[in-house]
């Protein structure tokens, strides 16, 4: 029974994984490019997007400053 539980929680990490690591490329409209590890997540009330950058640290951009955001 405790196989059952490891390779469950195997399972479990494999999957999360492969969700945390969709990147999305986003286009200011100065041109440059920023690359998030994960969806980016627009709070309505402050106008600002959220992002973990590539070092995996919190970020953040104004949505007045992005022209896109495409998944990679």
């Amino acid at each position: 029974m405790s196989i059952r539980i490891v390779l469950a929680a195997i399972a479990l990490g494999v999957a999360c994984t492969a969700c945390s690591s969709t990147q999305y490329i986003i286009g200011t409209k100065t041109g440059q490019l920023l690359v998030s590890y994960g969806k980016p997540s627009l709070d309505d009330k402050t106008g600002m997007y959220t992002y973990k950058d590539s070092e995996g640290k919190k970020a953040t951009i104004s949505k007045d400053e992005v022209g896109q955001i495409l998944e990679r």
